[in-house]
């Protein structure tokens, strides 16, 4: 019998988790950016009023686009740190 790999993407069940992860936060960015074209297309005065600081809404909208996809990348790396407990207890530990 081999060795049980030492690196959790040899398991397939360990892929489709972190993809599965992946498909959730690109749909919450889907939807972030789907306002954002919302607002383009129908409510393109909005865009240009001051929101903050005197700064458009445009501007804060995107750099706000900006950050949301900085934080998801974030928040995947945390949730596919570590394999699931059944590949870690196939390892030898507690990795």
């Amino acid at each position: 019998m081999t060795e049980p790999s030492a690196h959790h993407d040899d398991h397939p069940h360990v892929v489709s988790r972190n993809a599965r992860f992946g498909l959730a936060l690109f749909a919450v960015y889907v939807l972030l950016y789907a306002g954002f074209i919302f607002l383009a297309v129908f409510r393109t005065d909005s865009l240009g009023e001051p929101a903050l600081f005197g700064v458009n809404l445009a501007i804060l909208y995107g750099f706000g686009l900006i950050a949301a996809a900085i934080v998801l990348a974030l928040v995947y790396m945390i949730l596919t740190r570590r394999p699931p407990r059944s590949v870690r207890e196939a390892q030898g530990g507690n990795r």
